[in-house]
């Protein structure tokens, strides 16, 4: 009797992460690697643990990935759901991602373990130009750019929240290999 293999059932996952815009409008991002996607681009952030809101586990992660504990997330600005392997095991990833303002700075104390552990392997701040350059590594979300245009002119400036936005499940694009 022969045997179809099928594909694994993915896991859900619930995360959260915050977006940290520096005066200038440039984004704070961490470089990561996963063996589903590939490298890409992605903001501090992980999943939750039992009994955690997004919102205080979005700044457990902004703690332990940067040490900057004298941040937290602030407004809601978006949702979405996309599909990775985590540590061998395929899920579905429902992140809530949240803002907050932080100045220009790089990462705070001994993150290494941490960063080793999550296979980040770089951070950097890129500004809006570099977001919107066509030939820049994958972002999660890839809407990043978008959604941050209108928060620079709005939320930066004066405060006024954004409206969170709903992404959906946004499939991955095959990295080219």
């Amino acid at each position: 009797m022969r045997r179809l293999l099928r594909p694994r059932k993915r896991v859900p996952r619930q995360a959260a992460r915050t977006v940290v815009l520096a005066e200038d409008g440039s984004v704070f991002l961490l470089r990561s690697d996963n063996s589903e996607v590939g490298v890409h681009w992605t903001m501090p952030g992980g999943g939750l643990e039992a009994g955690e809101t997004p919102w205080t586990g979005a700044r457990r992660e902004l703690w332990e990935e940067t040490g900057w504990t004298d941040l937290e997330p602030g407004p809601l600005l978006c949702t979405w759901e996309h599909d990775f392997t985590w540590h061998g095991t395929p899920v579905r990833q429902h992140e809530h991602i949240y803002l907050a303002r932080g100045p220009h700075r790089g990462p705070v104390g001994d993150v290494s373990a941490v960063h080793a552990a999550d296979r980040i392997l770089d951070w950097r701040w890129w500004t809006p130009a570099d977001l919107a350059d066509p030939n820049a590594d994958a972002l999660w979300p890839p809407r990043l750019p978008d959604l941050l245009a209108p928060v620079r002119t709005g939320w930066v400036v004066d405060g006024r929240e954004p409206a969170p936005v709903d992404l959906g499940y946004i499939p991955n694009i095959p990295v080219a290999g």
